[in-house]
């Protein structure tokens, strides 16, 4: 069983609800998988959004999963996941339903053209490290970087815990 964390994050509505209800019935997919075990979830997190245009703020959050898929067929599953809340890839960094990232998989770095591990944007993100923080606050990245150092030196970026 490899220990995986994954980033999500949601700033438009859906057929599956809102952006905080998007992210809930995420985590129950992941929860209800049979190969994945939902260990923690951090707190949801209010950030401004990075990208083309006006868009709404994101909810975002980390969870933590046991899991024996290969990073591939979880990235598959996640992908899924985002499909069934009708994701749109058509803008990149645009507004989404549900933005599921793999962010790190076990201490595995990875570069392939379809997943780089960990996330390659990991370091720059404070919506991402705040709540990887609420999970560990010792955790350190593959290469042995700690998390809390890297929120330390990023940008504040807008964001908040609810």
């Amino acid at each position: 069983m490899q220990m995986v964390y994954i980033g999500l994050g949601s700033n438009l509505s859906g057929t599956m609800g809102e952006p905080k209800e998007q992210l809930e019935q995420a985590l129950k997919a992941l929860e209800n998988h049979s190969q994945i075990t939902l260990v923690n979830v951090s707190s949801n997190y209010k950030t401004k959004a990075i990208g083309p245009g006006s868009q709404p703020d994101y909810i975002n959050a980390a969870a933590l999963i046991k899991t024996q898929l290969e990073p591939l067929a979880l990235l598959d599953q996640l992908q899924l996941i985002e499909q069934k809340h009708e994701r749109e890839r058509s803008i990149h960094w645009g507004a989404r339903t549900l933005d599921l990232d793999m962010l790190m998989y076990g201490t595995l770095t990875i570069e392939m053209p379809r997943l780089t591990i960990p996330h390659p944007r990991i370091r720059d993100r404070a919506f991402v490290l705040a709540p990887l923080l609420d999970l560990d606050p010792n955790l350190s990245l593959p290469e042995g970087q700690s998390i809390a150092k890297l929120l330390a030196n990023c940008p504040e970026q807008g964001i908040f815990k609810l």
